[in-house]
């Protein structure tokens, strides 16, 4: 059984049910074929993940989401940081609830340590894909 946490660093943002979001993450490893080790999620201000951005990535810009693999080939080990500054203007900007945006993210950064990419337009494109399909299944 995978290890699934969630922590706030600087911020306070409602995240109802999380057990069933827990659950929820777990069976997207499942039906990507990635095992689940653990996982942390760390919850956070613009200015944190901006100096996290700076200091591992050498990127010195706001960004929503990074996702860091820590784990050994064959069971993922992760942590995943998440503006909640960048989810709530992102929100806004894209006309999305909060809640909607919020879950796009943890689900991006879970899709992330399952193997795939968005730096390229194609790769981009099936990442919403799946965001979208696991966001539809998550909210039915």
């Amino acid at each position: 059984m995978a290890t699934i946490q969630f922590f706030f660093q600087e911020t306070h943002i409602v995240l109802p049910n999380r057990a069933a979001l827990k659950a929820f993450i777990e069976s997207i490893f499942k039906s990507e074929k990635q095992k689940l080790r653990s996982l942390q999620y760390i919850f956070c201000t613009d200015e944190y993940l901006l100096e996290i951005n700076r200091r591992y990535l050498q990127h010195d810009f706001y960004t929503d989401i990074i996702t860091f693999e820590l784990g050994e080939e064959g069971a993922t080990e992760g942590e995943i940081y998440i503006s909640t500054d960048r989810v709530r203007d992102n929100a806004q900007r894209l006309g999305k609830s909060i809640k909607e945006e919020l879950h796009r993210v943890i689900f991006h950064g879970a899709l992330h340590l399952c193997g795939y990419k968005d730096k390229l337009k194609r790769d981009q494109v099936e990442m919403r894909q799946k965001e979208d399909r696991y966001l539809q299944k998550y909210f039915k």
